[in-house]
């Protein structure tokens, strides 16, 4: 009996309870609830908030150094370009430079061979009027000693200079 009297008596103390149950585990759930709400849900969202804000931080850093290095690598290839130009610029003038020095030391050489040879030409007209006064004193002296020999007598110096004077005179008509 007593076996059926706690069957009965928690059957009907179940059914009887079992509101109350509800509404104090209800009552203690939306506490529970609050609780975790105020307790471990707030600081649980800010920690997921922050979370959030720094990998939004991240990869906004990250886009931004990428730029960054895209912006770099530009500068880097305009940078080169710029050298290869002035590199090339530099060695175009320098071949002007040596075309440009090329041509005045030709143009210096043909100068100096044509003032040379012009001085050649004067120092060889020179000599030739040196030698032909030369030659006219050669024929006037032996001139003067065959007119001597002629004549077997000794010539004044008078005599002698106004032969001299008509010989070369007549030699000057020859040439």
């Amino acid at each position: 009996m007593s076996f059926e009297y706690l069957a009965l008596g928690a059957g009907d103390a179940h059914d009887g309870l079992n509101v109350l149950d509800i509404g104090a585990t209800l009552f203690f759930f939306i506490l529970l609830m609050i609780l975790l709400k105020k307790v471990a849900w707030g600081p649980l969202m800010g920690i997921m908030t922050q979370r959030e804000e720094l990998i939004a931080s991240e990869i906004e850093a990250a886009e931004t150094s990428r730029q960054e290095s895209q912006r770099l690598l530009e500068e880097q290839r305009d940078l080169l370009k710029e050298a290869r130009t002035e590199a090339l610029a530099i060695v175009e003038n320098a071949k002007k430079q040596g075309e440009a020095s090329r041509e005045e030391i030709i143009t210096t050489a043909r100068s100096e061979a044509a003032r040379l040879k012009e001085s050649a030409i004067r120092e060889i007209d020179t000599e030739k009027e040196r030698a032909i006064a030369a030659v006219r004193e050669e024929v006037v002296s032996l001139s003067v000693l065959a007119a001597a020999k002629v004549l077997e007598k000794e010539v004044s110096e008078e005599d002698n200079r106004a032969l001299i004077e008509a010989t070369i005179a007549k030699a000057g008509e020859v040439n």
